[in-house]
């Protein structure tokens, strides 16, 4: 297979090195890998496998020649750039909030709708998914198929990773601090993350949701079926890797925890470990470095007709974002979608 060019903006951050890592993982036929970042992170230097790279900058960088964009530099950078660099012929993955529910731009879990890819020509620019959408529908999908779902109440553990490398060094530094006695600093969270929880991500919204939860609800709702209602409460826990989500569903047909174990089990994605003893279910400290969404827990809800729980943990950094950025593009190859503009000679 032909190799391909891909550039990773926002090269530096938490999961722009991811994205480095997985394609390396992953053996992603490249034939070049270009670390880009903003300017005050020129010469910065960021691992690609056995490599080094150091980052350019992406305000000078010609995306003529390159085939895929990685884009992990926040939804302002993304909002300016993407545009940009589509009309240049490259394609850009995009993890930022900023193109999800843009008409002309699919929204894509591969495990759910990977065919939503090949709408991507419009503005030449697909969407990741916010990482609690993501490991939720890779998990509702099957079911869905199944038993077709009308309901569905999701609580979120979201780990600190997800709002940045200043949010694990702020609970780093708070949970230090608490031991040697020292004063609390509160920076990027608006309460106290160590010891403690908080029951807001991102900002509030007219009707009381935050906007991470509203972007859950839009997001599943795009991905998966616009028919499905959905209510979410996403709560921030001083856990450095990966989201926990405690999901509750209501089923227009009946359907058993384990007829939900079996069709589980066999779906793309998934990994049920759900033994009913101390210990038989996934942590998010088991999920860190994992690819897989895990299930646990999965039982009957009497309080509904048709009802079940279950508990999901994903890291948030490979499913939640870099992983699913390159699973993207490995479907746009795979299908033959995308081919590389350079030929080798």
């Amino acid at each position: 297979m032909q190799g391909f060019k891909v550039a990773v903006a926002g090269a530096t951050g938490n999961v722009g090195r991811e994205m480095l890592k997985t394609l390396a993982e992953r053996r992603f036929p490249v034939s070049e890998v270009v670390a880009l970042a903003s300017t005050r992170s020129i010469g910065k230097e960021v691992s690609f496998g056995d490599r080094i790279l150091k980052c350019k900058a992406l305000e000078n960088y010609d995306f003529s020649g390159t085939d895929l964009c990685l884009m992990s530099a926040g939804g302002a950078v993304s909002k300016e750039w993407s545009p940009k660099i589509g009309a240049q012929g490259c394609v850009v993955i995009d993890n930022s909030s900023a193109w999800r529910m843009d008409p002309d731009v699919p929204l894509v879990v591969p495990e759910v709708n990977a065919d939503a890819a090949k709408g991507y020509g419009k503005k030449n620019i697909i969407a990741n998914p916010n990482c609690s959408t993501a490991q939720l529908v890779v998990a509702l999908k099957p079911l869905h198929d199944r038993a077709r779902i009308k309901r569905v109440v999701v609580s979120t553990y979201q780990s600190v990773s997800g709002a940045g490398k200043a949010a694990m060094d702020e609970l780093f530094s708070q949970t230090r601090a608490v031991f040697v006695s020292d004063p609390i600093e509160t920076k990027t969270f608006p309460k106290r993350i160590a010891f403690n929880v908080i029951p807001q991500i991102d900002v509030f919204m007219e009707d009381g949701a935050t906007k991470e939860e509203w972007k859950m609800v839009v997001e599943t709702k795009k991905i998966l079926d616009p028919k499905i209602k959905l209510i979410a409460t996403c709560v921030r826990v001083p856990v450095f890797i990966s989201h926990s989500e405690s999901v509750n569903i209501e089923f227009e047909r009946p359907i058993t925890a384990d007829e939900a174990r079996e069709i589980l089990s066999a779906a793309p994605g998934c990994l049920v470990i759900d033994r009913r003893e101390p210990g038989g279910y996934i942590t998010p400290h088991e999920a860190a470095g994992e690819d897989a969404t895990y299930i646990s827990r999965i039982r009957e809800d009497p309080t509904v007709e048709n009802g079940l729980a279950l508990w999901c943990v994903s890291d948030n950094l490979r499913k939640g974002a870099a992983l699913n950025a390159v699973q993207i593009a490995e479907v746009l190859v795979n299908r033959g979608w995308l081919k590389p503009k350079q030929k080798v000679a």
